[in-house]
């Protein structure tokens, strides 16, 4: 089984991410079990939300404590928690940032950081650096192989109806072609 850690604020689109992102490896034939943790319920505290995925059906319903692989949304949480506490070898820190790895003072004992400007690329193609989930997710899927950028793309035209489904796919495509070419991910 994988486990998937994300870090966001309320109100940045965690749990759809999340929901999306489990969703894509659905279509794509695995098991998937997306579900947030709230603490405080306000717009801008931080929450995590947590997905898995499988080949087999998954029992667990508890946190993820040890994840493969963990998505930053806000760079700003970088300082107040450890997000990539508990990482399993050879797991993968994606991050929200224009930055390179080295420069964000994550240390791991293992594993590796990958960073994108999914704000960036939110606010040229969404009007809105705030959404920076779907290039994020890209960007996932580009440095982790663990779901296809096809059944992202399908995902999200299907949540998102009409243009918004379109340009959400596109920065998703960005995200995706970004760390394949200045990462050469997987």
């Amino acid at each position: 089984m994988k486990e998937i850690r994300i870090f966001a604020r309320a109100g940045q689109g965690a749990i759809t991410s999340a929901i999306i992102l489990a969703s894509a490896a659905f279509e794509e034939g695995k098991h998937a079990f997306a579900f947030p943790h709230f603490g405080s319920e306000r717009m801008g505290a931080p929450l995590n939300a947590y997905v898995r995925l499988d080949t087999k059906p998954i029992r667990s319903r508890s946190q993820v404590r040890e994840p493969d692989y963990v998505l930053v949304q806000d760079p700003t949480l970088l300082s107040g928690f450890d997000v990539a506490a508990g990482l399993k070898p050879g797991g993968v820190v994606v991050v929200n940032s224009p930055e390179r790895p080295e420069a964000l003072g994550l240390r791991l004992n293992h594993g590796r950081v990958v960073t994108v400007p999914a704000s960036q690329i939110a606010q040229e193609e969404l009007g809105r650096a705030d959404r920076a989930n779907a290039p994020l997710l890209g960007a996932f899927a580009a440095a982790t192989g663990e779901v296809g950028l096809a059944a992202l793309q399908q995902v999200i035209r299907r949540r998102f109806a009409g243009t918004a489904g379109e340009r959400n796919a596109l920065a998703l495509q960005r995200g995706y072609e970004y760390v394949k070419a200045k990462e050469g991910a997987p």
